[in-house]
C-alpha cells in the first residue's frame, strides 16, 4: 500500500513537509471528506465522535491512516493501539492557527513588541481543549517539530504549522505546565540540527540539562510595583550589585546555593538595613556556564533555575521591593554563547548572529554578536527588555558592554572588520537599535530607567535620542573609576604628583547622567580586591578605603557598590564561594560595613548630596590647589537655598590642623559625617561635631581638623 502513496504523504513520513497541516487533520479530498492520522507505531487508530467509533484504513506501515468524515468541522478525539496499550487523544491537526494575521503582520515588520505573548509556549484552551500552543521563528528551516515530555521527544509525532516569514506554530493537546521541551530543526539542505532550546522559552532545566520548561506566565502574580521615584535624576541612588549564587551559601562547607526565596528572607532586609536604594543583579536569564557569571544567557526570558521557579523569582522582586528596594538587573544584547542548544545557527544559518565572522563573533569572548540589521532580530531583543519590566516588574536595566556593539573594529585587528556604508567604524543598525529601545522602553515604563556600560568617549549616550543621543537613563562613568582607583591605590607620599586624577573627573562629570560604579569587574582577573589596592601597613589601607568610599558617596553621581565591598573583602571575589562574611567579626571590616551604612544614610537623607547629581548646578570647588597636601574640598547643592553640604577630604596620612575652607553662610555648621570615627576604626580625630563659620572680608571660613587619610562632611545647622 505504501508504494501507492502521495509524494506528500512520503514526505509527511519522512519528515521533509514543511506544512503537515495541508495534508494530515480533517480535509475534503476528492469531493468527500477525510481524515488522516499519522501516529508512528501505531497498529491500528479510530475515530472517536458522539459516542460511535469508526476505524481508519492504515495505508502505511509507518504508521499513516485515513478514512472518512461526516462532517470535517465536528470535533472528534482519536483511539489508538500500541502493541498492548490501548490510547485515547485529541488529534493535534485539527486545531486552527495561533498566530493571527495581524500578528504575522507585526512579527513580519519587526514591531510586535509584546511577542512574548505568542512566541515560546503559552498554556490555553483551544476549542474547549486543554494544551500548550507553541511558537519559534526558523525562516530557514524545512521542518520543525516540537519534542518533549508529551510526545517521547519524538519529532515525527508534532511536525509544525510554518506560518508567514517563517514562524512556526502547534498547539499540543494535552501539554501542561512543568512539560520539558525543546525544537527538533531540519536546515534547508536536510541535515538535522542538535535539539534547540527555545529563545523565547519562559523557564528551563537546571545546568547541564538544556531543555526549555513550559511556564504558565499567565498565572504568575506580579510583584507590586517600587515608588515613581525611584530611579529620577534627583532622587538617590545607592546600588548594591550582587551575584545571587555567591552572596550567601548554605550548607556545611557553604557547597549550595541560596534559593529565590531565601535570598528573599535575607538580601531585602540586609540592603535595607544598609541603607542602600537598589539591588543590581548580575545576569539572571539562563545560562549553561557558571564562569560567565551570567554574561553568557542562551534563555533570554528565562530566570536561571539555579535558585527556584519563575513565581520564586517573582517573590524576590516583591520582597525587594516591599522594603523600598529598587531593582535593577543586568541585561546583554551585546553577544551570546556558540552552545549548539542555543541561538547560534539556530535553523543552519546565521539567523540571530551575522554570518560573517567579521561581523558576527567576538574574538575575546569567542561569542556572537546579533545582527542588529535583522528587524526579527532587534524586534526579539527589545520585546524581551520590556517583558522583564513588563511580567517581573523590574525598575531598570544596565546594559552590558556597550562599546562593543557601538563599533565595529572593537577588539579586532586591521582588515579583521566590515566598514559601514559611510566606510566608518560606527556601528549603525547598533545604534538604531538602542536608540529605539530606550525610545519603547521609557515611552512604556516612564518610571523606569537604562543604565549603559559604556567605556569609550561617545557622546550623550545619556541624552535623548531627539537631541542625537543613544537615549539611555545612566551611563557608567568608567573614566571616574579607572582615574581614581589609579591615584588611590598609590602610596600617599607620591600622590601630590597625581592631583589632577581626582580634578579631571568634574571636567566632564555633567556631560552624562553619571553613575560611579565599583562594580564585580573592579574586582576580579587580578585586579585585587578594592582594599586590597590601598597601599601602607594595615591601619593606612582601611583608613584610604574609608576616604575613598567617603570621597566617592560626596562626589556628584549616583553610587554603584559591588557586594563584599561594603566590609572591605580582603580577597578578590570568587564565583563559587559565598562571600568571606566571617570578616564581620573583626573590628576593622566591621567598621568600614558601618561607615558604608552611614554613608548611604547622609546621602539619601541629604539633599544636597543627590538632589542636583547631574546638574552642575550642584557643585562648586572649594579647593583644588593643595597638592601637597592632597587634599581637596568642594560644596555640593540642593535646590533649596541652605541645602548644602561641604566635604573636605585629606589623602594623607597628615593630620590637618586649622585648615581654612570657605562656605556660603556664617554660623554653626555641623560635622555631619567623619570617617576618621572611633566608631569606623580611625584615630577618632574632628572637630567635636560642630564648627562657627569665622566671617573673614572675603566669604565666611571653617578652620577644622582634617584627619589623617579621611574625609569630612559639614552640613549648616539648624538656627
Amino acid at each position: 500500500m505504501s508504494a501507492k502513496l502521495e509524494p506528500i504523504a512520503r514526505e509527511i513520513i519522512e519528515g521533509r513537509h514543511a506544512d503537515p497541516f495541508y495534508y494530515l487533520g480533517p480535509h475534503k479530498s476528492g469531493g468527500r471528506s477525510v481524515v488522516r492520522v499519522y501516529l508512528p507505531e501505531a497498529e491500528s487508530v479510530s475515530i472517536v465522535a458522539d459516542g460511535g467509533e469508526r476505524a481508519l484504513d492504515r495505508i502505511d506501515p509507518a504508521g499513516l491512516f485515513e478514512g472518512p468524515i461526516d462532517d470535517p468541522g465536528r470535533r472528534y478525539r482519536l483511539r489508538a493501539r500500541f502493541g498492548g496499550n490501548e490510547v485515547e487523544m485529541e488529534d493535534a491537526y485539527r486545531f486552527p492557527p495561533v498566530l493571527s494575521d495581524f500578528d504575522l503582520y507585526l512579527l513580519g515588520e519587526g514591531n510586535h513588541l509584546n511577542l512574548y505573548d505568542k512566541l515560546g509556549a503559552h498554556p490555553m484552551t483551544l476549542d474547549g481543549v486543554d494544551g500548550v500552543a507553541f511558537v519559534v521563528w526558523a525562516p530557514n528551516a524545512r521542518r520543525v517539530s516540537v519534542v518533549g515530555d508529551f510526545n517521547s521527544w519524538d519529532g515525527r509525532r508534532h511536525a509544525m504549522r510554518v506560518r508567514g516569514n517563517g514562524y512556526w506554530e502547534f498547539f499540543v493537546p494535552g501539554a501542561r505546565a512543568g512539560d520539558k521541551y525543546k525544537y527538533e530543526i531540519v536546515s534547508r539542505d536536510g541535515r538535522l540540527l542538535p535539539l534547540k532550546s527555545d529563545p523565547v522559552g519562559f523557564g528551563a532545566e537546571m545546568r547541564p540539562l538544556t531543555a526549555s520548561m513550559v511556564v504558565d506566565m499567565a498565572a504568575l502574580p506580579k510583584p507590586r510595583p517600587a515608588r515613581d521615584t525611584v530611579n529620577a535624576h534627583d532622587a538617590p541612588m545607592s546600588i548594591y550589585e550582587v551575584h545571587l549564587g555567591s552572596w550567601r551559601r548554605k550548607g556545611e562547607h557553604g557547597e549550595f546555593w541560596l534559593t529565590y526565596r531565601e535570598l528573599a528572607e535575607q538580601l531585602p532586609a540586609y540592603a535595607k538595613d544598609m541603607n542602600f536604594t537598589h539591588v543590581e543583579l548580575l545576569p539572571v536569564a539562563e545560562h549553561p556556564f557558571d564562569g560567565s557569571w551570567g554574561y553568557q544567557p542562551t534563555g533570554l526570558f528565562a530566570p536561571t533555575s539555579r535558585f527556584g521557579s519563575p513565581a520564586d523569582f517573582v517573590h524576590l522582586i516583591d520582597a525587594l521591593h516591599e522594603a523600598g528596594i529598587g531593582v535593577l538587573l543586568d541585561w546583554v544584547p551585546g553577544h551570546f554563547p556558540d552552545d549548539p542548544h542555543g541561538l547560534a545557527q539556530f535553523d543552519g544559518t546565521g539567523l540571530y548572529e551575522h554570518a560573517d565572522p567579521r561581523q558576527g563573533r567576538h574574538l575575546d569572548w569567542g561569542t556572537l554578536i546579533y545582527n542588529y540589521g535583522r528587524p526579527e532580530v532587534t524586534n526579539f531583543l527589545i520585546a524581551n527588555a520590556l517583558f522583564w519590566l513588563d511580567r517581573y516588574g523590574v525598575d531598570g536595566l544596565r546594559v552590558d558592554a556597550v562599546a562593543s556593539m557601538l563599533y565595529l573594529d572593537y577588539s579586532r585587528p586591521v582588515g579583521g572588520w566590515v566598514p559601514n556604508k559611510h566606510g566608518g567604524r560606527e556601528n549603525l543598525d547598533a545604534i538604531s537599535f538602542m536608540r529605539r529601545a530606550n525610545t519603547e522602553l521609557f515611552a512604556r515604563f516612564p518610571h523606569a530607567t537604562t543604565a549603559a556600560e559604556e567605556s569609550t568617549a561617545w557622546p550623550q549616550v545619556s541624552r535623548p535620542v531627539d537631541w542625537g543621543g543613544l537615549g539611555f537613563g545612566y551611563k557608567w562613568n568608567m573614566g571616574w573609576m579607572n582615574d581614581t582607583l589609579d591615584y588611590v591605590s598609590k602610596d600617599p607620599i607620591h600622590r601630590r604628583h597625581h592631583h589632577g586624577n581626582i580634578l579631571f573627573g568634574l571636567h566632564y562629570a555633567f556631560s552624562e547622567n553619571f553613575i560611579l560604579p565599583l562594580s564585580h569587574d573592579e574586582v576580579v582577573h587580578g585586579k585585587r580586591s578594592i582594599l586590597g589596592r590601598m597601599p601602607g601597613d594595615r591601619w593606612q589601607r582601611f583608613a584610604n578605603l574609608r576616604a575613598y568610599y567617603a570621597f566617592m558617596m560626596g562626589h556628584p553621581g549616583k553610587k554603584l557598590m559591588f557586594m563584599g565591598c561594603e566590609f572591605g573583602q580582603d580577597t578578590e571575589w570568587n564565583h563559587d564561594v559565598g562571600l568571606p562574611w566571617h570578616l564581620l567579626d573583626r573590628p576593622e571590616h566591621a567598621g568600614v560595613q558601618r561607615l558604608v551604612r552611614d554613608l548611604n544614610r547622609l546621602y539619601r537623607d541629604t539633599p544636597a548630596l543627590h538632589a542636583l547629581d547631574c546638574d552642575p548646578a550642584g557643585f562648586e570647588w572649594l579647593i583644588t590647589h593643595d597638592a601637597g597636601n592632597s587634599t581637596y574640598a568642594w560644596l555640593r547643592k540642593g535646590r533649596g537655598e541652605t541645602e548644602r553640604c561641604v566635604m573636605v577630604v585629606n589623602f594623607t596620612p597628615q593630620v590637618l590642623r586649622d585648615y581654612r575652607v570657605r562656605v556660603p553662610f556664617a554660623g554653626q555648621w555641623r560635622e555631619a559625617l567623619n570617617s576618621d570615627a572611633e566608631i569606623y576604626g580611625g584615630s577618632n580625630l574632628g572637630n567635636g561635631g560642630m564648627v562657627s563659620a569665622v566671617v573673614t572680608p572675603d566669604s565666611p571660613e571653617l578652620r577644622i581638623v582634617v584627619p589623617p587619610l579621611a574625609a569630612v562632611f559639614f552640613v549648616p545647622a539648624p538656627e
